[in-house]
């Protein structure tokens, strides 16, 4: 086995970490897939030899491209609204990382997404990360608290004054999202409310639908119309309250906002405003982690 080969075995042992690495980071499949690809050609391009320690090596070079990837997603003019990934890679990324997961993963800063990820989901040493981000170690440390923060918030579930709160509205909220996934009729009339009251944005919304609806047999019937985005519906925090975030490939474009009272959903509004859904700060509901 000649050196090159030699070095290819060493990086294959590697790329299943690299890509656990990148696919977190990047929230994509395809781009994490591009990324450790690169690193190997950055690879071939050094003398390995002198490399004392290749996976930490290779790790900070998968991590620096993740960075710049995502530097570049900020400073993009145009919003990319298509998925990356197909269907297949987008469920096994979400089977690996969690859809909530990779939702408030996306809120972050790219800074923040990077440190956050290396330490808390692959334990790496902020000493080595520091100059990964451009940061010095307390600063890198002070990252991924704040993305800590940010994405586990309190952990703690409620619902606004006069409410019903914790596991009573979650589950509420998961009996609609079920019911929705599933076009069930019977189901959402269930656990809507009587005279349940929709709002949404017009960008939520086909060409011609009233941006207030009442009533549950309207709202069940439009559910059941436009709930094939409910698929990709998952309960998400927002300043405590439950909501669902509809979020294909892992990116935020609807969101959910329950009113629940006596054990069914009194209304609900639908946030699809690009600005209002910028605004929003989002965390896990519960502890879940990396």
């Amino acid at each position: 086995m000649d050196g090159r080969e030699e070095l290819a075995v060493r990086f294959e042992a590697e790329r299943g970490r690299l890509g656990a690495v990148a696919r977190r980071m990047l929230g994509s499949t395809a781009e994490a897939e591009d990324a450790v690809q690169e690193a190997w050609l950055r690879l071939e391009r050094v003398d390995a030899a002198q490399l004392e320690n290749l996976p930490g090596w290779l790790t900070t070079v998968v991590s620096r491209i993740c960075l710049d990837v995502l530097r570049g997603r900020r400073t993009e003019a145009v919003v990319v609204e298509e998925v990356v990934d197909g269907p297949e890679a987008e469920a096994e990324l979400v089977e690996e990382v969690g859809r909530a997961m990779l939702v408030v993963l996306d809120r972050l800063g790219p800074a923040e997404r990077v440190a956050f990820v290396l330490h808390d989901g692959f334990a790496v040493p902020f000493e080595q990360i520091g100059p990964i981000v451009g940061r010095n170690t307390a600063a890198a440390k002070k990252l991924a608290s704040r993305a800590r923060q940010r994405v586990r918030g309190t952990g703690e579930e409620s619902g606004s004054a006069g409410e019903e709160s914790g596991s009573a509205r979650r589950e509420v909220v998961e009996a609609f999202l079920a019911a929705a996934r599933g076009g069930d009729l019977d189901a959402l009339l269930a656990v809507l409310a009587p005279d349940v009251v929709r709002r949404a944005d017009p960008a939520a919304l086909p060409a011609g639908r009233p941006v207030l609806l009442r009533g549950a047999g309207a709202v069940a019937r439009e559910t059941r119309v436009i709930g094939r985005r409910a698929r990709f519906a998952v309960p998400v925090l927002v300043d405590g309250e439950l909501c669902a975030a509809i979020a294909p490939g892992g990116r935020l474009r609807l969101l959910l906002r329950f009113e629940v009272a006596d054990g069914r959903v009194a209304g609900f509004e639908v946030v699809a405003d690009p600005a209002r859904l910028a605004a929003l700060e989002l965390s896990l509901p519960g502890r879940d982690a990396l």
